[in-house]
């Protein structure tokens, strides 16, 4: 059970217990009941719990409140720390027993739930079935229905999307289903560079030339800080999409301080795909660290011969800015001083020192040593070539390995002029020294604009849920396109038998593996972006040493947070 179900199944267990509490007029509230269940969820959240918060929490008088906390105390299900070294002022925490037996009873829960809701049965194992979402392993989700909705409005609804085999496959089904809302002239598909600017010069218009608009998922602070998207609270009400059918780290993607401003309309996983056949040729095994990456890749490199050891995205910008984010947080450490809680960051509430950089660091000279080693194994025109040159390189067998995104991996299983059909693995980022193996999410949101009227607002709306559902979704999967935010998706046994992709991510989602702080959605995020581009870049092309670039690139970044405000 990963510490996203047991806080799902807390949620539950409190919002099943609230309509007694409320109606029954014998009801007492249950301090015992109150105080655990305060104590874990504060606790899986990295939250600091006082004596009085906790008191608080019982919902019983405070006397009384504090002679069950003090007895939990005496017992050892509960733990005093101190928080100041002077041992003067303590914080609590659930002591061993008591979270052993907790998660014991949320276990046999969920069970219970699973076997109730025909989820399983018999012997069948309940981690099969994910507690929180539409997790339906076996259900098989309907075919997609041709959306049916008048457009009264006098204009077709209009798209800025990436310009992407997920988003061209969309405009394509939108066509094919004959949709009343919009035709195929009115989606108009841009590359990320030119997307960022539009996506803000259409917010400076007076009024937005777009219906619906696609924000990369770094960009959500900047782009709530710039007005570009309007709340999503007021349609959510009631509407067909489910938050709970999306793992709790993509739907959080589109959450800024609290309220949801775009719906995740697909994920993708930054992967290292290995050649399996060269692999057991080679008597090579799946390496799961820098150290063994470079051992597979001098192993298999044979350029007389046109062989790689491998490729990745080593170009100037972009490409060579996301590897450098990747391989650090594999080393154990973001590149701004995040606090590390339990489950997720608010990225919304994060300043002072929490956005302080870290490039200057350990982990910093660890990541560029790495990348510089890279090079040895690599395509001589490494640090020039493009995003789609690097996937040739391994998709035309001339590599035997690849740093790359799972959509974009998708080509592998389904390009016509593939010659690795069926010959690849998918491995979770191999960890750093100190660090460890946690997966990059990277994808697209789908925002309504800000100066959008109400009544465009809604249909916009609708047709995001349209383009959202798990029917649609599962739709582009079966035509090779391995995206499955959502559980429903995921569990279904024809789109999980399309690629291995999609198992391999599910996978990944399950064991909450899946993290997005790799790239933090901060509103400074372009800068830091464009910054570790260049300098990152300049190390590795020999135009400095990496001293130089980690400490010309920890000043400039730096002095962006201070320009910001943030200390």
């Amino acid at each position: 059970m990963t510490e996203y179900e047991l806080l799902r199944i807390i949620t539950f267990l409190e919002r099943m217990r609230a309509p007694y509490d409320d109606r029954m007029p014998a009801a007492e509230p249950d301090a015992n009941w109150n105080i655990v269940l305060f104590l874990m969820k504060s606790h899986l959240r990295g939250e600091s719990i006082t004596m009085s918060s906790l008191a608080s929490a019982s919902k019983v008088p405070f006397a009384s409140a504090m002679r069950r906390i003090h007895k939990l105390i005496e017992e050892g299900e509960i733990e005093l720390r101190d928080r100041t070294g002077t041992k003067k002022s303590h914080f609590i925490v659930p002591g061993p027993k008591l979270k052993s037996h907790f998660v014991e009873y949320a276990c046999q829960v969920k069970a219970l739930l699973a076997e109730t809701f025909g989820m399983k049965s018999g012997n069948s194992d309940a981690e099969d079935y994910y507690f929180g979402g539409s997790y339906f392993a076996g259900q098989i989700i309907p075919p997609l229905q041709i959306m049916e909705s008048r457009n009264d409005s006098g204009r077709d609804l209009r798209f800025l999307l990436h310009d992407d085999n997920y988003f061209a496959s969309m405009r394509d089904m939108w066509s094919d289903f004959r949709s009343k809302l919009s035709s195929r002239k009115n989606f108009r598909l841009l590359a990320l560079p030119e997307l960022r600017a539009e996506v803000f010069d259409n917010n400076r218009r007076k009024a937005s030339d777009y219906d619906i608009v696609t924000v990369n998922m770094p960009w959500l602070g900047e782009a709530v800080r710039h007005g570009v998207a309007q709340p999503l609270t007021e349609f959510l009400k009631g509407a067909s999409i489910n938050p709970l059918d999306f793992h709790p780290n993509i739907w959080s993607t589109g959450t800024w301080n609290g309220i949801q401003y775009g719906v995740p309309i697909y994920c993708t996983i930054e992967s290292l795909a290995i050649r399996r056949d060269l692999f057991q040729l080679g008597g090579v095994h799946q390496p799961n660290s820098f150290e063994k990456v470079l051992d597979a890749a001098k192993t298999l490199h044979n350029p007389k011969r046109g062989m790689h050891g491998i490729v990745w995205n080593a170009a100037e910008g972009m490409p060579v800015s996301h590897s450098f984010m990747f391989f650090m947080g594999c080393c154990g450490t973001p590149i701004i001083n995040i606090p590390t809680p339990r489950v997720h960051v608010d990225y919304s509430k994060i300043t002072g020192e929490a956005v302080r950089p870290c490039v200057l660091s350990e982990e910093g000279r660890r990541t560029l040593d790495y990348m510089h080693r890279l090079l040895a194994f690599s395509p001589p025109d490494i640090l020039v070539i493009d995003w789609n040159r690097a996937l040739e390189y391994f998709m035309s067998g001339h590599a035997a390995m690849i740093y790359c995104w799972t959509m974009r991996a998708a080509r592998f299983e389904y390009d016509i002029r593939s010659v690795v059909k069926r010959k690849v693995e998918y491995c979770q980022h191999p960890h750093g020294p100190g660090g460890a193996s946690v997966s990059p999410v990277g994808g697209f949101l789908l925002t309504i604009p800000a100066s959008l009227p109400p009544e465009r607002a809604k249909l916009a709306f609708d047709a995001i849920s349209w383009m959202a559902s798990p029917a649609a979704m599962k739709e582009h999967v079966k035509n090779g396109i391995p995206v499955a935010p959502r559980f429903s998706v995921s569990a279904d046994p024809e789109a999980a038998a399309s690629t291995p992709i999609v198992r391999f991510v599910d996978k990944l989602a399950k064991q909450n593996k899946l993290q997005t702080w790799h790239r933090p959605p901060i509103p400074e995020y372009h800068k830091i972006e464009t910054i570790l581009g260049q300098e990152i870049y300049a190390a590795l092309s020999g135009q400095c040493s990496d001293v130089e670039a980690l400490t010309r690139s920890q000043n400039r970044i730096d002095a962006v947070m201070r320009e910001a405000g943030h200390y």
